[in-house]
């Protein structure tokens, strides 16, 4: 077996940084383990130190933190992830990758063994991690990118701030604002839980294999829903039906959740919104109001 190149001792201040892979690494890893990055999985491998650096940079990772990382992959994000965390938990659903992660890591940073855990599963079904992770850094696939936040930021509350890096056109909808074009289902949702922002954008050469679109770096911040009586389902239910029909008022909108037009009216107008306005303008304070309104005609 060809062996990388040697890992570093753990970097000192005023030392050179300990080395990440790069393409042929990458490549030769995959070779090894007998890897076809997958559209299927949407594996697409992070080629590229620098970038890594950038990503690792941007999430503000502290000395003191465990890092959750979605979707590790041969494990370039998690050697830099090492580097800055206390400890980082990886969580895999590829079995085969899964299965080369923790050699990786003894290869490349004998001394972070210790802070390392792995999770075979699939991101979408976990609910338990060994250890309590206060950042969530990733590079998502594609088609799985929004549930995937959405569910970890539900059921790990730990989760204060992390960076996950999504194709472009989701990490807008994520960052957007009410009034915006792209703004919508996700964005509204991520609000309940985090403020969030976009900041930057990956070119498609970094990766191996190449995406054929650009990818964004989308930042969050936890913080805490809107004050309401409604629960998140709730909140959510209204969410929902506000954007799936877009282009219709709220009133014509909501008015199969609420029952009848009529009810829809007056919960939006019991919320403070105007019936003729469009989900696309109104914020998650708002939508909560409105399930809030709902709720208490029914208790």
């Amino acid at each position: 077996m060809t062996e990388p190149t040697p890992a570093a001792p753990e970097s000192q201040p005023g030392t050179a940084p300990a080395p990440l892979m790069g393409a042929t690494d990458i490549r030769r890893l995959a070779e090894e383990a007998g890897v076809r990055p997958t559209k299927t999985l949407g594996q697409n491998f992070v080629i590229d130190g620098n970038t890594i650096r950038r990503i690792v940079a941007a999430a503000g990772v502290r000395a003191d933190e465990t890092v959750l990382e979605v979707g590790p992959g041969l494990g370039s994000l998690t050697l830099g992830l090492l580097d800055a965390a206390r400890a980082v938990v990886a969580v895999e659903i590829d079995p085969v990758l899964a299965g080369r992660l923790p050699d990786t890591v003894a290869r490349w940073r004998p001394h972070a063994v210790g802070n390392f855990h792995l999770v075979l599963a699939d991101a979408m079904k976990v609910t338990e991690l060994p250890a309590e992770p206060t950042a969530l850094v990733a590079n998502l696939p594609y088609n799985v990118a929004v549930p995937v936040v959405l569910h970890l930021l539900q059921h790990f509350p730990s989760l204060q701030h992390g960076l996950v890096m999504v194709q472009d056109e989701v990490a807008d909808r994520l960052a957007a604002g009410p009034g915006s074009k792209t703004y919508g289902v996700p964005s509204v949702k991520a609000a309940w839980y985090s403020s969030m922002r976009k900041a930057g954008v990956i070119g498609m050469n970094v990766f191996w294999p190449a995406p054929k679109i650009h990818s964004g770096l989308v930042a969050f911040t936890r913080r805490e829903p809107p004050a309401t009586t409604a629960t998140r389902a709730q909140v959510f239910a209204v969410i929902d039906a506000a954007f799936a029909q877009r282009r219709k008022t709220l009133r014509a909108a909501l008015a199969g959740w609420a029952g009848g037009a009529a009810e829809a009216e007056r919960c939006l107008r019991a919320a403070g919104v105007d019936p003729a306005a469009r989900g696309e303008v109104i914020d998650i304070a708002a939508f909560a109001r409105i399930a809030e309104a709902r709720a208490q005609a029914g208790s």
